[in-house]
C-alpha cells in the first residue's frame, strides 16, 4: 500500500504534484453509513470502541479519496480525565454539570494519564496507522480558550460573557486555568503522536470572540508554550478557529506550520498581511448546497489564490454539516486534484 504524504509535504511548504484536500468533520455527519451507526451508538460510545471508531475515521478516506484522515472524536474527550463532568447532548453539544466558578474549582482539576485515561483513543490511532490508512492521520485537541469557554459557561455559548469576564477580572484564576489546560493538552497530543498520528491540529474554535489585544495578553503565551512543546515531536502542526480572521497574524507568529483560515479572509489577503507559512482553507461549507457550477467556480478562485505558493491545503472554512451530499464531497475532491495537477504541471 503506497503511502500518500502529499498533505504532510504541503504542510511543510514543500512542492506537491497536486493540492492536498481533506474536510473538517469529514468523518460522520453527512454519511448514511455513519447515521446508521448513530442510531445505535452515541458519539462517546463510538469513540470508546476502537474498531468502530477506526471505521468511522477511515470511511471518508475510502469514499472521497481525501489526502488525510482526522481522528473521529470530540475536543472535550480529555476533560473527564481531569475531573470535568461533561456529557455531549445531541443537538446541543458539550454540557458541563460542574462549571468553573472559583479558584478552588481549578485547583481540584487533576492530571491526565493518556495511556490510562484515553487508551481507547490511542488504540484507535494504532489500528488506523499500523493497519488501515495510506494517508496521514491528523490527531487533534481543543485549545485552552475554547475548552475553558465550555468549562466556565457550562456549555456552548454565543457571547462567552462569563468566560471573558473571568479572563479580565480574575487574571490569576484565568492563567491558572490556562496552565492546567496546557498541562492536559500537551501530554494528550504527544500521546496521539506516539501512537501514530502524523500531524496535529489545534482547534481554537471560539477564540474569535476576543480582540487582538486580549488575545496577545491572555491566550498567546499559553499557545506559544503548547506549540513549542508539541513541536518537539517533529510533526506538522495547524491552528484553526472560526471567525478569527483578525487573529491570523497572531497565529502566524506562533511556532506552527499551518494557519487554517475560514471563508472570511481570502488567501490572497492573508498573504498580503504577511502570512508566509502554509495555509489551509477556505471554501464556505454553505456553498456545498449550491449548484455544481457555483461550487466549481468558487473552488477555482480559491485554488488560484492558494497555488501561488507551495504550502497550501484545500479545506472548508468550517466543518461538513449533515445536509451535505457525500457525492458532492467526492466530486469536489476529484476536481481539486485534477485542477491543481494540471496547474502544477504547467508551472
Amino acid at each position: 500500500m503506497t503511502f500518500n504524504d502529499t498533505y504532510l509535504r504541503a504542510a511543510r511548504g514543500e512542492k506537491t504534484d497536486h493540492v492536498p484536500v481533506w474536510y473538517m468533520r469529514q468523518a460522520g455527519r453527512s454519511q448514511p453509513e455513519y447515521r446508521k451507526i448513530k442510531e445505535k451508538y452515541s458519539l462517546e460510545e463510538i469513540t470508546h470502541q476502537p474498531e468502530l471508531c477506526a471505521y468511522v475515521t477511515k470511511l471518508p478516506v475510502d469514499q472521497y479519496d481525501v489526502d488525510a484522515a482526522i481522528l473521529y472524536k470530540d475536543i472535550v474527550t480529555p476533560l473527564p480525565a481531569i475531573g470535568v463532568d461533561v456529557k455531549i447532548k445531541a443537538g446541543v453539544g458539550p454540557v458541563i454539570s460542574n462549571p468553573i466558578r472559583t479558584k478552588a474549582d481549578i485547583d481540584r482539576l487533576g492530571e491526565i494519564n493518556p495511556e490510562q485515561d484515553v487508551d481507547y483513543v490511542l488504540k484507535t490511532i494504532k489500528l488506523l496507522t499500523e493497519e488501515q490508512l495510506n494517508v496521514p492521520l491528523i490527531g487533534f485537541a481543543g485549545a485552552p480558550f475554547t475548552l475553558a469557554s465550555y468549562m466556565i459557561e457550562g456549555g456552548p455559548s454565543r457571547s462567552y460573557n462569563k468566560t471573558k469576564a473571568m479572563m479580565v477580572s480574575e487574571p490569576e484564576m484565568w492563567f491558572a486555568l490556562m496552565d492546567k489546560l496546557a498541562d492536559t493538552i500537551i501530554p494528550y497530543v504527544k500521546a496521539q503522536i506516539h501512537a501514530g498520528a502524523k500531524a496535529i491540529q489545534i482547534f481554537d474554535s471560539w477564540v474569535g470572540a476576543l480582540n487582538v489585544e486580549d488575545y496577545r495578553i491572555f491566550i498567546k503565551p499559553v499557545m506559544d508554550r503548547i506549540f513549542k512543546e508539541i513541536g518537539e515531536e517533529g510533526v506538522p502542526m495547524t491552528i484553526f478557529g472560526v471567525g478569527a480572521s483578525h487573529l491570523a497574524k497572531e497565529w502566524h507568529d506562533l511556532p506552527v506550520d499551518v494557519v487554517g483560515l475560514d471563508w472570511r479572509l481570502p488567501i490572497a489577503e492573508a498573504r498580503e498581511k504577511g502570512l508566509t507559512k502554509a495555509l489551509m482553507g477556505n471554501f464556505d461549507p454553505s456553498y456545498l448546497l449550491a449548484d455544481w457550477s457555483v461550487i466549481e467556480e468558487r473552488t477555482k478562485k480559491i485554488l488560484d489564490m492558494g497555488m501561488q505558493d507551495d504550502g497550501y491545503i484545500f479545506n472548508l472554512g468550517h466543518g461538513v454539516f449533515p445536509e451535505v451530499q457525500p457525492d458532492t464531497l467526492k466530486r469536489l475532491t476529484a476536481f481539486v486534484h485534477e485542477y491543481s495537477s494540471a496547474y502544477k504541471k504547467q508551472n
